[in-house]
């Protein structure tokens, strides 16, 4: 294989959650029935809050606490701790994707595996545990942890150091969300796949090397690669 690294996104990379389910369970111990008119509200908040911690404008503690504010006024609950309890739900109805064991059998041994995630620590660590995928990995970096995230090129840096400074060339990103997977390892000067599932055109200016719509696709050129 041309890599001996691959490093994977984690959030509908590898893993896949229904956020509406996980704020619905999260809510039931408030006595709140969550309808999907309050989930289009907190989307409304949630994504631009994404957006700008991406960009490196606002920290991984203020989009925790800003998504729930308006709960947490309403609820008189702090909003970290309902942040906690949606961490704790989505953990538990969290799923590996569909082919993803697979291509991680097929690659132990090929190569050496990591993760860059710009997911929160408390979710990530207990996702791996759950799903017994935790043994697969050589390497976990967690954006709130290293103080920036993807795309910022540093987190990458940050990644390639603990990886025992390997060639660029020598090292695969994969990830479904091109703005800061595949712009952030090829600004890292990697190479990079996008897990284009849903047949999404790329946004002006980024490239990946490759593009799949799963993770069998994956896997099958991978094997060729």
């Amino acid at each position: 294989m041309k890599w001996d690294w691959i490093l994977f996104d984690a959030d509908e990379t590898l893993f896949t959650f229904d956020a509406f389910s996980g704020l619905q369970r999260m809510f039931l111990d408030y006595s709140v029935t969550f309808t999907a008119e309050d989930y289009q509200t907190y989307q409304a908040v949630n994504k631009p809050l994404w957006v700008d911690y991406q960009n490196g404008t606002i920290t991984a503690l203020q989009l925790q606490h800003q998504r729930f504010q308006r709960w947490a006024d309403r609820l008189s609950v702090p909003a970290g701790t309902l942040n906690d309890a949606f961490l704790n739900a989505m953990a538990e109805i969290c799923t590996p994707l569909p082919g993803a064991e697979s291509l991680l059998r097929f690659l132990r041994g090929r190569a050496r595996l990591g993760i860059i995630t710009n997911g929160f620590t408390a979710l990530q660590q207990r996702r791996l545990a759950r799903t017994g995928l935790q043994d697969c990995f050589d390497l976990l970096i967690i954006s709130e942890q290293v103080g920036v995230a993807k795309p910022d090129r540093r987190i990458f840096d940050y990644a390639l150091a603990q990886m025992g400074s390997p060639a660029r060339e020598r090292v695969l990103m994969v990830g479904d969300t091109p703005e800061s997977d595949i712009l952030g390892g090829f600004n890292a000067g990697l190479d990079t796949v996008w897990l284009n599932a849903h047949g999404r055109e790329a946004p002006a200016g980024i490239v990946p090397l490759h593009q799949v719509r799963s993770l069998s696709e994956l896997e099958r050129w991978l094997a060729f690669s």
